[in-house]
């Protein structure tokens, strides 16, 4: 199919050679389709160590392309995501309405936030993961942050300092063999509010059989 690429971000022919030398970018990319997956439930937490650590030790493409040999092929379009992730996005904004991350954002290396008395609303649920890990530099005054989380995302809010704040931290029901696809690093200042970390919503008709909401 003309509009699919290899992983590596080369189009596949007869005139691709296995013994090419791989470059950085070819691992990376390696690297961001094997994350992507692993968040998808295609790969456990130990296939995706184990296929991270081939893909950032190989030396040639022939080594790299066994490593998704299994896993769905990447069309042109999604291949361009990568390119369109920003290392970061600074959210300024005072006394409006809310910031709202829905959908499929594409999720930074790091965000700033300079807000004041807006809500914040980051929602991961089906937002596109190409890096390990988020930083969330706060500096938040009123309102509340809150952070809607899938399996595959933790939070880490250590780094936060609260003066008339206080953080609430709703784990998601545990998922056998989830690896973490995404770790972000909450740090900064929030100044009255509260900061939210909590799993999407169930529906009615979850709540009414008691089941986990899904991400």
């Amino acid at each position: 199919m003309s509009g699919d690429v290899s992983p590596t971000g080369k189009h596949s022919g007869p005139g691709s050679s296995p013994e090419l030398r791989a470059s950085h970018a070819d691992r990376d990319r390696v690297a961001d389709v094997l994350r992507i997956a692993a968040g998808d439930g295609l790969l456990t937490a130990q296939e995706l160590d184990e296929r991270l650590e081939a893909a950032l030790s190989a030396r040639t493409v022939g080594e790299l392309a066994p490593l998704t040999a299994d896993l769905p092929p990447v069309s042109a379009t999604g291949a361009m995501t990568k390119a369109e992730v920003k290392d970061v996005v600074r959210i300024e904004q005072v006394h409006s309405g809310t910031v709202e991350r829905t959908g499929r954002w594409v999720v930074p290396r790091r965000i700033e936030l300079a807000v004041t008395y807006c809500d914040v609303v980051l929602d991961f649920t089906d937002a596109v993961i190409t890096h390990d890990t988020l930083r969330i530099d706060v500096g938040m005054t009123g309102k509340a942050l809150t952070l809607v989380t899938r399996p595959g995302v933790v939070v880490d809010t250590d780094g936060l300092h609260l003066v008339h704040s206080r953080v609430t931290h709703r784990e998601a029901p545990p998922e056998l063999d989830a690896p973490v696809a995404l770790r972000v690093e909450v740090a900064g200042r929030k100044t009255h509010g509260r900061v939210v970390v909590r799993p999407p919503r169930r529906t009615f008709g979850q709540w009414l059989l008691r089941r986990p909401a899904q991400g």
